[in-house]
């Protein structure tokens, strides 16, 4: 008979990847909604986050600040 078991450290357990989740959205809708202020008021808000320097789309600037956000919170 097969068993199949496996280490610890495998795979995240379930609450830690809907924590992981939870962070990330409301990041980043704190930072969308931060950014889309900051556009209707006329400010370079690409400066003011780390990691969205060079992006070209709204989407794509505050997906890209969110994960470097993230990557110092982990």
């Amino acid at each position: 008979m097969n068993s199949t078991t496996h280490a610890p450290g495998d795979h995240p357990r379930a609450d830690e990847t809907q924590t992981f989740w939870m962070i990330f959205v409301l990041a980043f809708i704190f930072l969308f909604m931060f950014a889309l202020a900051a556009s209707a008021l006329g400010v370079h808000w690409r400066t003011m986050l780390p990691g969205a320097e060079n992006t070209k789309g709204f989407v794509q600037g505050v997906s890209s600040s969110v994960h470097t956000f993230m990557s110092h919170l982990i």
